[in-house]
């Protein structure tokens, strides 16, 4: 029994949900998500409320517990998503470290003897306020989260210095050096 998978997800003004076989379509003012939902959970829109309803009886049953508090929060962070955004920011810590923006492309220096250049997929937008603060923003919560991972993966914070790209208000635990 679940206790987020029984809450039902509200449908705020100005987004339309659908159901199209087994893919749920949400439709926003920012744009249009769609995800493909289990067999073991069913999708119950009443007026304003959406309830994700778990498989009773049969093989299925097993995996619905664990489906239903999974869709339902796929389902609110969709509704989310195309209503409000959602929004990752990263710090770059280091001396000469920088980024910097052309078109779709961010172009980042992080003290390789080359540039880093990553192109930005679609339904992402970049902005960059300094050279040192990226803000990774999009509607799709997964797809903001992994494009942010993979800048970070770029140069890591490492634990002697503290210099790399680290998410806005991470903490890094700094280690001690060599003594002499």
């Amino acid at each position: 029994m679940s206790r987020i998978g029984k809450r039902p997800v509200i449908i705020e003004k100005g987004v339309q949900v659908t159901m199209d076989g087994s893919t749920f379509h949400v439709k926003g003012p920012k744009g249009e998500l769609s995800q493909v939902i289990p067999e073991a959970v069913s999708i119950d829109i009443r007026g304003d409320k959406i309830y994700v309803v778990k498989a009773e009886m049969g093989k299925l049953a097993k995996k619905a517990d664990a489906f239903q508090a999974l869709v339902r929060s796929l389902i609110q962070n969709m509704v989310d998503g195309v209503t409000k955004g959602f929004e990752k920011r990263l710090e770059i810590i280091g001396v000469g470290y920088r980024s910097t923006l052309e078109g779709r492309i961010l172009n980042m220096s992080l003290g390789y003897s080359h540039p880093l250049i990553f192109p930005i997929p679609d339904g992402i937008d970049i902005v960059l306020e300094k050279p040192t603060q990226i803000s990774v923003r999009g509607i799709d919560k997964q797809l903001v989260g992994a494009i942010a991972a993979k800048i970070r993966s770029f140069r890591p914070p490492e634990p002697y210095k503290g210099k790399g790209i680290r998410y806005e208000g991470e903490r890094v635990r700094r280690k001690v050096g060599k003594t002499k």
